[in-house]
């Protein structure tokens, strides 16, 4: 093994009860992750924890040794919205992740910036810019392939910031893909409810809501002011390709159940030499321990998001 990926959990993206999300980061201290993302990005209206509420956990999980970024919502809708980065922008304690353009003038040097997923970072100028702001690390699209990524942000000729450091490249390595955000809740709407009184419906997701294709294929998942893909983008077993990319980071997007051995099986095959036999046992026991599906990494190969491919 020529280096080791570090291992990012990203936010949760469902809206989990308190007890839940507790639980949840409580196995996430005694994981092999690296970076754990806290925060609401979906939908203003679940505030399950408040921001002093992920502030405590952070300073919590921080003392496991674990690198603690807070999150920014993907979506900004009002000054409530604002003021929420701006406070997320005066505490010093850990870095930001900006889920949207608009928070990246409140936030830039003001604490470590990340450059989220949902940024449209699509060229090596794009991320110049950017790194001007002072960011440090870059989450790609979850559209781009793995050689586009390269492209950006080359391994042999990293974009610096200012201070000449390079900028960190993080993949999205598993999870549903984040396709679209509104202003509008198809949840609420799904049950024939306002977004204002929703209900929180979107508590009984723990994966979100599933929708089919008129020939009963799955198609979307409904996430409150989300949409995702059905398919649960995975790259297990690229971890040649992601290197030759120059991606350091693993971004692991949280599911409801078998989470944990998800994470632990991107640990033993990426960083620990595992055979591409053992990515194979793993991909076919996923199911069995709850984890969504079906897969695909069509995005990563030029192809079709849809699309899967063990080749």
């Amino acid at each position: 093994m020529t280096s080791r990926f570090a291992l990012t959990v990203g936010p949760v993206l469902y809206h989990w009860p308190r007890n839940r999300l507790m639980q949840f980061y409580a196995d996430m201290a005694d994981s092999p992750a690296d970076t754990l993302v806290l925060g609401e990005v979906v939908c203003a209206r679940r505030r399950e924890l408040r921001l002093d509420d992920w502030l405590a956990l952070a300073r919590e999980l921080a003392q496991t040794g674990k690198r603690i970024v807070l999150a920014t919502q993907a979506l900004i809708e009002t000054e409530a919205d604002l003021r929420l980065i701006e406070r997320q922008g005066e505490q010093t304690e850990f870095a930001v992740e900006a889920g949207d353009a608009s928070a990246l003038h409140l936030l830039a040097g003001r604490v470590p910036l990340v450059l989220g997923p949902h940024l449209n970072i699509y060229s090596r100028a794009a991320l110049v810019e950017h790194a001007n702001l002072g960011a440090t690390h870059w989450v790609a699209p979850v559209e781009l392939a793995l050689d586009a990524i390269a492209a950006v942000n080359p391994p042999a000729q990293r974009v610096t910031t200012p201070a000449g450091e390079p900028i960190t490249t993080e993949a999205w390595a598993f999870g549903r893909v984040p396709l679209s955000m509104s202003a509008r809740c198809f949840t609420a709407r799904h049950h024939g409810l306002a977004k204002d009184h929703c209900g929180y419906k979107c508590l009984a997701d723990g994966d979100g809501l599933p929708m089919q294709s008129s020939d009963a294929q799955p198609f979307l998942v409904l996430n409150g002011t989300q949409t995702q893909s059905a398919g649960v983008h995975c790259l297990l077993g690229d971890g040649a390709a992601l290197r030759q990319a120059g991606v350091q980071s693993l971004r692991l997007s949280p599911c409801d159940q078998g989470f944990g051995q998800v994470l632990r099986d991107f640990d033993a095959v990426m960083n620990q030499g595992s055979p591409a036999a053992s990515a194979a046992a793993a991909l076919q026991g996923w199911p069995a321990l709850g984890v969504p599906g079906p897969l695909s990494n069509g995005y990563a190969r030029h192809r079709p998001g849809m699309e899967w491919s063990n080749a």
